[in-house]
């Protein structure tokens, strides 16, 4: 379970059920930078530790959660 399904983020209903579109992966990748650039009150204030933001932002573009990818 990735972050992503953690925080309850879902597939957006455009999306392919089984293979996400190149930009759902970018716009996924740039949320994962972004993240990985809050500081520690940030993710505090939304629940998230420092080290699950750091692995989170690791992940590439191939790592979708897997709800994008199942019904």
């Amino acid at each position: 379970m990735t972050l992503i399904d953690t925080l309850g983020l879902r597939r957006p209903r455009s999306l392919s059920v089984k293979k996400p579109s190149l930009m759902a992966r970018l716009a996924l990748w740039r949320s994962r930078r972004t993240l990985a650039h809050l500081d520690a009150r940030a993710l505090k204030d939304v629940g998230i530790s420092p080290d699950a933001a750091r692995r989170e932002a690791q992940l590439g573009l191939w790592d979708v959660p897997p709800s994008w990818t199942q019904r």
